[in-house]
C-alpha cells in the first residue's frame, strides 16, 4: 500500500512539472548559432512552435529593437516562405564601427507559401545580423506569430526583474562578452590554426620517419659489413685448422 502511494506521488508530481514546463517550451525564443559576441556577427534562429491542435501557423513577424539598431540582417532563403524585410530611417543617427547609420532594420517578416507549421511541429527562422552592440548584454525582440485560422499570438511582453515570466515573453537574446582583442572571431580562424598544426604535425612526423630510416640504413650497412668480416674470419680459422690437421 505504502508503495502503491508513492507512485501515485511520484507519477503526480511528474505530471505537474510537465503541465508547468510546457507553457515555457512552447514559448517564441531565439538562440544563436554558436555565440553571439558583443561586436561582431552571429547567426539566430527564431525558434517558432505551433501550440495548436486544430491550426498552422502561416506568418511570423519579428520586430528589432529600436534603442540599439542592427544596420546588417540578412535572412536565409526557405523553401515554402517568403521573406520581407524592411527598414526605416532612424529618427537619431547612431554610429557604428566608425560610420553613421542613419537607417536599420525595423522588421522581418515570414509568410508561407504552402502548409506553413503545422501542429505537432516547429520552425527555425536564420538570419545574420550584425554589428552586434557593445553596450548592452541582451537584445529583445517582438515577435507575432499567425495562425490559419486568423487567430493571432503576440510575444511582446517584457520579462520584468523579479517578477514572475510572463504570459507571452518576448524572445531574448543573450549577447556574449568579446574577445580579448575586441574582435568576435569565427570557427575558420580556429581550422586554419588546426590545419597549420597539422600540417606541421605531419611534416615533424615525416621528418621523424625518415631520420628513422636512414637510422636503420645505416645499422643494416654496419651489420652487413660486421657480418662479412665475421664471415671471412670464419672461412680463415676454417682453413688454418685444415692445414693443421694435414700437417700434423
Amino acid at each position: 500500500m505504502k508503495a502503491s502511494r508513492l507512485a501515485a506521488a511520484g507519477a503526480l508530481a511528474a505530471s505537474a512539472v510537465v503541465v508547468l514546463s510546457s507553457p515555457a517550451f512552447a514559448h517564441v525564443s531565439v538562440q544563436p548559432e554558436g555565440t553571439a559576441a558583443k561586436g561582431g556577427y552571429a547567426v539566430v534562429d527564431f525558434k517558432v512552435p505551433n501550440e495548436r491542435d486544430d491550426a498552422s501557423t502561416t506568418k511570423l513577424e519579428v520586430s528589432f529593437p529600436a534603442d540599439h539598431p542592427l544596420a546588417s540582417v540578412m535572412p536565409q532563403p526557405m523553401d515554402g516562405w517568403r521573406v520581407e524585410v524592411t527598414r526605416a530611417k532612424l529618427a537619431k543617427p547612431v554610429e557604428l564601427e566608425g560610420e553613421k547609420i542613419t537607417e536599420a532594420v525595423t522588421k522581418v517578416t515570414w509568410t508561407a507559401d504552402g502548409k506553413g507549421i503545422q501542429p505537432g511541429y516547429f520552425q527555425k527562422f536564420p538570419l545574420s545580423v550584425g554589428a552586434l552592440p557593445k553596450d548592452t548584454d541582451e537584445l529583445v525582440f517582438k515577435a507575432i506569430q499567425t495562425y490559419d485560422n486568423k487567430e493571432v499570438v503576440r510575444w511582446i511582453e517584457v520579462q520584468q526583474d523579479g517578477q514572475a515570466e510572463p504570459e507571452n515573453p518576448a524572445p531574448v537574446l543573450t549577447l556574449s562578452d568579446a574577445s580579448a582583442d575586441g574582435h568576435s572571431h569565427s570557427s575558420g580562424s580556429g581550422s586554419e590554426a588546426s590545419s597549420a598544426k597539422t600540417g606541421n604535425t605531419a611534416a615533424d612526423t615525416s621528418a621523424s620517419a625518415s631520420a628513422s630510416a636512414d637510422s636503420s640504413d645505416t645499422t643494416a650497412r654496419v651489420l652487413g659489413v660486421v657480418g662479412i668480416a665475421v664471415g671471412a674470419l670464419g672461412v680463415a680459422y676454417g682453413v688454418l685448422a685444415g692445414r693443421r690437421r694435414t700437417d700434423a
